[in-house]
Protein backbone atom coordinates (compact mmCIF):
# COMPACT_ATOMS: atom_id res chain seq x y z
CA UNK A 1 0.00 0.00 0.00
CA UNK A 2 1.28 3.48 -0.79
CA UNK A 3 1.40 6.51 1.48
CA UNK A 4 -1.24 8.18 -0.68
CA UNK A 5 -4.38 8.97 1.32
CA UNK A 6 -7.83 8.82 -0.17
CA UNK A 7 -10.31 11.36 1.09
CA UNK A 8 -13.52 9.58 1.97
CA UNK A 9 -16.94 11.04 2.65
CA UNK A 10 -18.20 11.24 6.22
CA UNK A 11 -19.22 7.95 7.80
CA UNK A 12 -21.68 9.65 10.19
CA UNK A 13 -24.75 9.76 7.87
CA UNK A 14 -24.27 6.08 7.02
CA UNK A 15 -24.10 5.10 10.69
CA UNK A 16 -27.09 7.31 11.47
CA UNK A 17 -29.26 5.74 8.74
CA UNK A 18 -28.17 2.21 9.68
CA UNK A 19 -28.96 2.71 13.36
CA UNK A 20 -32.36 4.24 12.61
CA UNK A 21 -33.17 1.31 10.30
CA UNK A 22 -32.02 -1.20 12.95
CA UNK A 23 -34.19 0.44 15.63
CA UNK A 24 -37.20 0.55 13.27
CA UNK A 25 -36.68 -3.10 12.23
CA UNK A 26 -36.92 -4.08 15.89
CA UNK A 27 -40.24 -2.27 16.30
CA UNK A 28 -38.79 0.41 18.57
CA UNK A 29 -38.85 4.22 18.48
CA UNK A 30 -35.69 5.97 17.20
CA UNK A 31 -34.58 9.14 18.98
CA UNK A 32 -31.61 11.36 18.21
CA UNK A 33 -29.66 13.47 20.69
CA UNK A 34 -28.69 16.77 19.08
CA UNK A 35 -26.16 19.46 20.03
CA UNK A 36 -28.38 22.52 19.57
CA UNK A 37 -25.36 24.84 19.57
CA UNK A 38 -24.09 23.63 16.19
CA UNK A 39 -24.61 26.12 13.36
CA UNK A 40 -27.61 25.27 11.21
CA UNK A 41 -29.67 23.45 13.85
CA UNK A 42 -33.30 24.53 13.54
CA UNK A 43 -35.50 23.24 16.36
CA UNK A 44 -38.07 25.00 18.54
CA UNK A 45 -36.10 26.97 21.16
CA UNK A 46 -38.44 25.76 23.92
CA UNK A 47 -37.35 22.15 23.27
CA UNK A 48 -33.67 22.87 24.02
CA UNK A 49 -32.41 21.90 27.47
CA UNK A 50 -28.78 22.40 28.50
CA UNK A 51 -27.82 23.07 24.88
CA UNK A 52 -29.20 19.75 23.68
CA UNK A 53 -32.48 18.42 22.36
CA UNK A 54 -33.86 14.90 22.00
CA UNK A 55 -35.96 14.35 18.88
CA UNK A 56 -38.32 11.46 18.20
CA UNK A 57 -37.81 10.60 14.50
CA UNK A 58 -40.23 7.66 14.29
CA UNK A 59 -42.30 7.61 11.09
CA UNK A 60 -45.50 8.04 13.10
CA UNK A 61 -44.11 11.18 14.80
CA UNK A 62 -42.70 13.10 11.83
CA UNK A 63 -43.61 14.08 8.27
CA UNK A 64 -41.20 13.77 5.33
CA UNK A 65 -38.20 12.42 7.26
CA UNK A 66 -35.02 12.72 5.21
CA UNK A 67 -31.55 11.65 6.33
CA UNK A 68 -29.00 12.58 3.67
CA UNK A 69 -25.26 13.25 3.75
CA UNK A 70 -25.75 16.77 5.07
CA UNK A 71 -28.72 16.83 7.43
CA UNK A 72 -31.74 15.24 9.07
CA UNK A 73 -34.86 17.14 8.03
CA UNK A 74 -38.54 16.68 8.80
CA UNK A 75 -41.62 18.43 10.04
CA UNK A 76 -43.09 17.61 13.45
CA UNK A 77 -45.51 18.96 16.01
CA UNK A 78 -44.18 20.60 19.15
CA UNK A 79 -46.89 21.53 21.67
CA UNK A 80 -49.45 21.11 18.90
CA UNK A 81 -47.70 23.45 16.46
CA UNK A 82 -46.09 22.12 13.27
CA UNK A 83 -42.41 23.07 12.99
CA UNK A 84 -39.83 22.38 10.25
CA UNK A 85 -36.73 20.75 11.75
CA UNK A 86 -33.24 20.84 10.24
CA UNK A 87 -30.32 19.12 11.98
CA UNK A 88 -26.89 18.96 10.34
CA UNK A 89 -25.48 15.42 10.62
CA UNK A 90 -22.50 16.89 12.50
CA UNK A 91 -24.88 18.00 15.28
CA UNK A 92 -26.25 14.48 15.92
CA UNK A 93 -24.50 13.17 19.03
CA UNK A 94 -26.30 9.83 19.45
CA UNK A 95 -29.08 7.58 18.13
CA UNK A 96 -31.01 5.28 20.46
CA UNK A 97 -34.28 3.44 20.99
CA UNK A 98 -36.63 5.16 23.45
CA UNK A 99 -37.90 1.90 24.93
CA UNK A 100 -34.58 0.36 25.99
CA UNK A 101 -31.82 2.93 25.34
CA UNK A 102 -30.06 0.66 22.85
CA UNK A 103 -28.07 2.60 20.25
CA UNK A 104 -24.79 4.42 20.09
CA UNK A 105 -23.04 7.75 20.22
CA UNK A 106 -21.85 8.76 16.78
CA UNK A 107 -18.07 9.06 16.55
CA UNK A 108 -16.47 12.20 15.16
CA UNK A 109 -15.21 12.07 11.60
CA UNK A 110 -11.61 10.98 11.26
CA UNK A 111 -9.42 13.77 9.94
CA UNK A 112 -6.43 12.75 7.82
CA UNK A 113 -3.10 14.04 9.14
CA UNK A 114 -2.60 16.40 6.17
CA UNK A 115 -6.05 17.92 6.75
CA UNK A 116 -5.63 18.47 10.50
CA UNK A 117 -4.64 21.91 11.79
CA UNK A 118 -0.93 22.06 12.58
CA UNK A 119 -1.52 22.79 16.27
CA UNK A 120 -3.42 19.48 16.56
CA UNK A 121 -0.42 17.49 15.37
CA UNK A 122 2.34 16.55 17.80
CA UNK A 123 5.66 14.92 17.20
CA UNK A 124 6.71 12.08 19.47
CA UNK A 125 9.12 14.41 21.31
CA UNK A 126 6.27 16.86 22.07
CA UNK A 127 3.84 14.19 23.27
CA UNK A 128 2.77 14.41 26.89
CA UNK A 129 4.16 11.70 29.17
CA UNK A 130 1.89 8.79 30.00
CA UNK A 131 0.17 9.30 33.37
CA UNK A 132 0.78 6.68 36.06
CA UNK A 133 -1.75 3.84 36.24
CA UNK A 134 -3.26 5.09 39.50
CA UNK A 135 -4.65 8.30 37.97
CA UNK A 136 -8.30 8.22 36.90
CA UNK A 137 -8.96 8.44 33.16
CA UNK A 138 -9.96 11.79 31.70
CA UNK A 139 -13.69 12.32 31.41
CA UNK A 140 -15.17 13.70 28.20
CA UNK A 141 -15.90 12.70 24.64
CA UNK A 142 -13.71 9.87 23.34
CA UNK A 143 -11.71 10.52 20.21
CA UNK A 144 -9.45 8.71 17.81
CA UNK A 145 -6.13 9.94 16.53
CA UNK A 146 -4.56 8.83 13.27
CA UNK A 147 -1.10 7.38 13.99
CA UNK A 148 1.37 6.73 11.20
Amino acid sequence: MTDEHFRMSSHRPYLLRALVEWINDNGLTPHILVDAGVAGVQVPPASIKDGRVVLNIAERAVVRLSIDHEAVTFSARFSGVSYPVHVPVSAVLAVYARENGQGMALPDDIVAAEDAPEDDLQSDEDAAPTPPDDTPPKQGRPHLRVVK
